[in-house]
């Protein structure tokens, strides 16, 4: 199917996705390679909730990122990556070594026991062997579960035992910035409460020496040597399992969201072309970790079965030093580059001379990713990094949508910063009330839901429909309730508000947090900022703001002053924050994600109940936010 080129395209294309979903989805999903077409494109009733795409197809989702593109470009390089250390050297690995890796890997798999419909836990860091047993997996039909190589003994053990996983493919170790983390001492640690477990194949990266228990673990070198690199793809039906994804949940017991062979494959491949107008040869880079769905979906998945190239980075986009995202867009002649905004903030400190020692200039397409881009780090991005000249496809989506939903198209979407812009062909977004009314019309705000299904929609919490069902499907009956509050201007954009449970209410009036956020951030002083509701006497809900600056503040009260008056003159008089806490960072993610549970409960003044924070890229942070709690 053609790529959307222009807002006329886009138009009618929206019009047709509309008006009759199944033609315009059974369209794009005609470029695949299938081993049997199918016979129904759609059945839904989101009441159930249930849903199937491309019903009764067979195909393996790896015989379409790699196999069919051995004929016309086997010698392209379909991995670029790059180590932690930048003076490791970078590694290329082309379409056809990478159907051989995938192919061992397979082979590897099913000599030690794992066969179709198997779980296989992937807690690894990133290399191209974590590439390598992901499709490993889809090639054989074992269900990946990949968690990120950032979670305590803990977190694992948890999704190691939901999802029934039999084996863990895993390393010694793995490098963060200049320190080595001990990902098999971990993974020992949780398999103290796996009793499933079988088997632990372990890839040497650290060379940190780990115990290996006898009869369990074996080293990958091992392995792989014994494996024959052809290895049939297996056949899977359009909605057998491809993956299990844990994501938060509000009760604090991790969600597997469940993602499936053939709707996936057709909506990232189709977001993929579509928002980032991919052009065969060109250089794409997500920073994501594949232990998150953005890496999923746009690190692999995506970029594969589209025959791009692209980038996996082990590092940090802090070391060796702050210029370490610009120095290596330089050195691939990176095209496309895809970041988080929190990311774009913390490099936004940074001296400009970072930045300017490096040649952006194939730089054609920015993209931003996990959470609402505010105003200035989008102009800073924009003017900095694209020279005036990028595209910002600020992108809007979930663990459970799969893959993109609300987004400018490149060089088509007319941009305005911090907005999502448009729903893309095939998203039928809806804006309600809190009575669960749709509300019409443009120059709105409300809760954000979907009343149609798109093919990558997760299909349940795996283990838990009706977890599954009181989540998503609940809140508005008939529709998928995103958790997300946006406002769809006069023009029709749709501007991300923030989580409504991140809404705060003040005074009887809701506030989303990234809509303070983003005003405290115009301040001139401000470089980041976060913003939690804590109990008020009088106003039921005050704003508490944790405020990062470029310096640090002379006059902390004075500057306090000017953020409140800044929020002011911005959304009103009744944004302001009550009380600012000026901190040097955040509670993140390696992933960049800022933990807000830790900052409500340090707002709240309940510093005891933390929760666990091994997962944060700097749990000292945690520490000097505590010390510094306003009183």
């Amino acid at each position: 199917m053609e790529l959307v080129s222009s807002m006329t395209d886009y138009t009618s294309a929206y019009r047709q996705s509309v008006a009759n979903p199944e033609e315009f989805w059974g369209e794009i999903a005609g470029d695949f390679v299938w081993k049997k077409k199918w016979t129904k494109v759609l059945e839904w009733d989101f009441h159930k909730p249930e849903v199937k795409w491309f019903i009764g197809a067979k195909l393996n989702i790896t015989e379409n990122c790699i196999d069919r593109h051995l004929a016309g470009q086997a010698d392209q390089v379909a991995i670029l990556w790059e180590p932690s250390d930048p003076k490791e050297g970078a590694k290329k690995i082309t379409y056809r070594q990478l159907h051989q890796q995938v192919c061992k890997v397979g082979n590897m798999l099913k000599a030690h026991g794992i066969k179709k419909g198997d779980r296989v836990c992937i807690y690894m860091p990133m290399v191209p062997e974590l590439a390598f047993a992901v499709l490993g997996c889809a090639r054989i039909g074992a269900v990946h579960s990949v968690v990120f190589a950032g979670f305590s003994s803990g977190s694992l053990a948890d999704r190691i035992n939901d999802a029934g996983c039999k084996m863990i493919l895993t390393a010694d170790g793995a490098f963060r910035a200049d320190k080595k983390i001990e990902l098999k001492k971990i993974v020992d640690e949780a398999l103290e409460k796996c009793p499933a477990v079988e088997k632990v194949i372990v890839l040497e990266r650290t060379g940190s020496q780990p115990v290996m228990k006898s009869g369990r673990d074996c080293w990958w070198h091992d392995e792989i040597k014994k494996a024959n690199d052809r290895c049939d793809a297996e056949e899977m039906d359009a909605e057998d399992l491809l993956f299990i994804l844990y994501t938060s949940g509000s009760t604090g017991k991790p969600k597997g969201m469940v993602h499936t062979c053939g709707g996936f494959m057709v909506h990232v491949n189709y977001t993929f072309r579509t928002v980032f107008q991919y052009q065969p040869g060109q250089i794409f880079w997500c920073t994501a970790d594949i232990g998150w769905v953005t890496g999923h979906s746009y690190i692999l998945y995506g970029p594969l079965s589209a025959g791009a190239t692209t980038v996996i980075f082990e590092g940090t986009p802090s070391w060796p030093d702050m210029g370490r995202f610009w120095q290596t867009i330089e050195r691939h002649h990176v095209n496309i580059f895809y970041t988080a905004p929190a990311a774009i903030r913390s490099l936004q400190q940074a001296s400009l001379s970072f930045v300017e020692k490096y040649d952006l200039s194939s730089l054609r397409i920015l993209g931003s990713v996990g959470e609402p881009i505010n105003e200035e780090a989008w102009h800073w991005y924009h003017k900095n990094i694209g020279k005036g000249k990028c595209p910002i496809v600020d992108t809007w989506w979930q663990t459970e949508t799969g893959g993109i939903m609300i987004s400018p198209i490149a060089n088509v979407t007319e941009l305005k910063p911090a907005y999502a812009s448009f729903p893309l062909p095939g998203v039928q977004p809806a804006v309600m009330d809190e009575k669960g009314n749709e509300i019409s019309g443009n120059g709105i705000e409300g809760r954000l839901a979907i009343k149609f299904p798109w093919p990558s929609i997760a299909r349940t919490i795996y283990g838990n429909h009706q977890r599954f069902k009181e989540t998503y499907f609940s809140t508005f009956p008939g529709m998928y309730f995103t958790g997300d509050g946006c406002r769809r201007d006069e023009e029709g954009y749709y501007r991300i508000t923030g989580r409504v449970d991140d809404i705060i209410i003040v005074s009887g009036h809701n506030l989303g947090t990234a809509e303070i956020e983003s005003a405290i951030d115009e301040h001139s002083s401000v470089c980041e900022s976060a913003v939690v509701g804590f109990p008020h006497d009088i106003k039921g809900q005050g704003v508490y703001a944790f405020v990062i600056c470029y310096n640090k503040p002379q006059d902390e009260e004075k500057l306090r002053r000017e953020i409140r008056d800044t929020v002011s003159k911005i959304i009103g008089p009744i944004a302001k924050p009550d009380k600012i806490q000026f901190v040097s960072g955040l509670p993140k993610t390696r992933s960049g994600k800022i933990m807000r549970r830790i900052l409500r409960k340090v707002a709240e003044g309940d510093t005891a109940n933390l929760g666990d924070t091994t997962t944060l890229l700097d749990p000292a942070v945690v520490e000097e936010i505590k010390r510094g709690a306003l009183e």
